[in-house]
């Protein structure tokens, strides 16, 4: 085997780039973890941030690898949002994923069931702020209720670790320079989103952030065409594009003699 793929997590994707190394140093690429940043200004329309950064989290359970993870919301509009954030957060429907009109079903496994739930535990006893959800759904299977936090610091656990979960973290902020600092302040670095009227401000963010993909206006907007992958131990290489098919190609070179100059 002379090339492996992986997407998963950042600890599986460090114990596969081990064992390539002691084998015949095949070449790995890696698609890994995230605690992905979306940073809301204060002159977007609310209802619509509140939605799009709703769809960055909640989909698929919460179990996306760049899922939005870390909402980031000014000072100016941050009350206005965790109100409306938690009111659609709480208005998803739990239940049999194949029933019409259930937007979500359970986590995959009892292990994920767990590990959610005991993050969630941890987000309440470090002081954040349980505005809906936090519980199992139901009396059997592995569901979750959504969840919202808001009043969430950087060091808390849900702010820095990966929960894979439908679990949102609201946290504020007052200035560019402070969110820049904040959002590339984690080992992860696989996604961004920047929701905002002001191209200046949208293009400072998207320079400034360590993120491979960085969304504006919009999240998770990935197609065929776009390169995706991470920074940091969020992975390497890229899958998708035309970047995606360097890692399945060697460069050759071929040098030939030729007995005399004919030009």
């Amino acid at each position: 085997m002379d090339k492996i793929a992986f997407t998963g997590s950042t600890e599986v994707g460090k114990m596969i780039s081990e064992a390539a190394a002691r084998s015949n140093l095949k070449r790995v690429s890696l698609e890994l973890g995230g605690k992905s940043p979306i940073v809301v200004f204060p002159d977007v329309d609310l209802d619509e941030a509140v939605q799009i950064a709703y769809n960055a989290i909640f989909p698929n359970m919460g179990q996306c690898c760049c899922a939005g993870s870390r909402t980031f919301v000014h000072a100016d509009i941050y009350d206005a949002f965790v109100q409306k954030a938690t009111e659609l957060a709480a208005k998803r429907k739990v239940g049999n994923p194949f029933e019409e009109g259930v937007d979500q079903g359970p986590q995959v496994s009892d292990e994920q069931f767990k590990k959610v739930m005991s993050l969630v535990e941890s987000g309440v006893k470090e002081g954040a702020s349980l505005k809906c959800g936090g519980k199992q759904w139901g009396t059997e299977g592995f569901f979750v209720e959504p969840t919202v936090f808001a009043d969430v610091t950087d060091d808390m656990r849900i702010a820095k670790e990966e929960i894979f979960g439908p679990v949102q973290q609201i946290l504020k902020f007052s200035s560019m320079e402070e969110v820049i600092e904040r959002a590339n302040a984690t080992h992860y670095g696989l996604a961004a989103g920047v929701l905002t009227k002001n191209i200046n401000t949208a293009l400072t963010f998207a320079q400034a952030v360590q993120a491979g993909s960085v969304w504006v206006n919009c999240y998770d907007a990935t197609m065929p065409q776009t390169p995706f992958g991470g920074f940091k131990q969020s992975g390497n290489g890229r899958e998708l594009g035309e970047e995606g098919l360097h890692h399945y190609l060697e460069v050759k070179t071929i040098a030939v003699a030729i007995p005399q100059k004919n030009s």
